[in-house]
């Protein structure tokens, strides 16, 4: 079968030919319907070799949706033919984060050198991908698979960041996204959809302020060095509730830290490699609370899922063959890609 890997560091990755899995006891194969590319698909390319932390080579692709193929024994839970979303943070399964579904942040999985697909395991950009337990499937219900495979990153890190933040997001609040790309277009929808927040995007492009305005946003805002100065303009000189930044860079944390309210939280989703100084004297303003997510967890799949049946949030994609998965990648490195690439392995 082909797949797109990752095969020697710092090189581009390559479409190759590979044997076809087959699922092993407790095991589902998937064929592979849609997968998502993801800027952190990029960093991970990026990193020095003394610092990569996976074996080589490594099927790409950490958001994926399929048809189950086949079944390995014991496995009642999924049949044939069903189509399902891969759930991507795989924990141990066992331990009290993994009972009530955050495998997200299972203490146990690396240290048993259990690694998400296409993050150290095999992923989704071939045309069959073997999931380890069918727990880490999520039905579909009819949506679109398209539509789907952003949404098990792209929609779940947006929603579970959101999440955390809700009881600050009341009726005349404000939040700030920062970055308004496959991810950021998406949290632009979630905050619409979950709370009576404004909602003011940021980014450098003007063509993605543009899809920002028109997937919700109540501002557009020039992601520039009078950024900050304008949120503040908007809300009164309070600042922001909630600033989630989707880019991660120097200059966009600092806009974040100049932009948020007291008693605030900064969110800081994006690989783009930059810090925050937290604590007194760091720039913040008091009680201001900072986090990095990681994924969410399974139930929060289920309920971003749920939320694009309704139609309440949609992934703006651009399709390509698995071919094209090579190009698609550097398209993606020179900020060319609006909302989220999505390879179609059987196209």
């Amino acid at each position: 079968m082909k797949a797109v890997q990752y095969r020697k560091v710092g090189q581009a990755p390559e479409v190759v030919d590979i044997p076809m899995p087959r699922p092993g006891p407790g095991q589902v194969l998937l064929k592979v319907t849609a997968a998502g590319l993801c800027h952190s698909d990029l960093a991970v390319m990026g990193w020095p070799e003394e610092q990569f932390p996976y074996p080589l080579p490594m099927t790409l692709g950490h958001e994926g949706v399929g048809t189950v193929a086949e079944v390995g024994s014991a496995v009642t839970a999924v049949a044939e033919g069903d189509e399902v979303a891969v759930y991507g943070p795989w924990g141990c399964g066992q331990c009290p984060k993994c009972a009530v579904g955050k495998e997200n942040c299972c203490p146990h999985a690396a240290g048993l050198g259990i690694l998400p697909p296409g993050l150290g395991s095999p992923g989704a950009l071939a045309e069959y991908m073997l999931v380890d337990s069918p727990r880490h499937l999520v039905p579909l219900n009819g949506l679109d698979p398209v539509q789907a495979a952003p949404l098990t990153d792209a929609g779940l890190t947006p929603y579970h960041a959101i999440g955390t933040s809700l009881p600050k997001l009341v009726p005349g609040s404000t939040a700030v996204v920062i970055g308004v790309g496959g991810l950021g277009h998406l949290a632009v929808q979630l905050l619409r959809a979950l709370t009576p927040a404004t909602v003011v995007a940021l980014d450098v492009s003007k063509e993605k302020l543009e899809l920002a305005h028109a997937v919700g946003a109540h501002e557009t805002l020039l992601s520039d060095d009078a950024a900050a100065a304008r949120v503040r303009e908007l809300t009164g000189g309070t600042g922001a509730e909630v600033v989630l930044d989707f880019v991660g860079a120097e200059a966009t944390l600092a806009v974040a830290a100049a932009s948020v309210a007291v008693e605030g939280d900064v969110t800081i989703v994006g690989l783009g490699g930059g810090t925050l100084a937290v604590g007194f004297g760091g720039g913040l303003p008091f009680e201001v609370s900072a986090s990095f997510p990681y994924w969410g967890g399974r139930r929060e799949l289920m309920d971003v899922i749920e939320l694009a049946r309704r139609g309440l949030v949609s992934s703006h994609v651009e399709t390509f063959t698995l071919d094209e998965a090579p190009a698609a990648y550097e398209r993606l490195h020179a900020g060319g890609i609006k909302g989220r690439a999505v390879v179609l392995p059987h196209a």
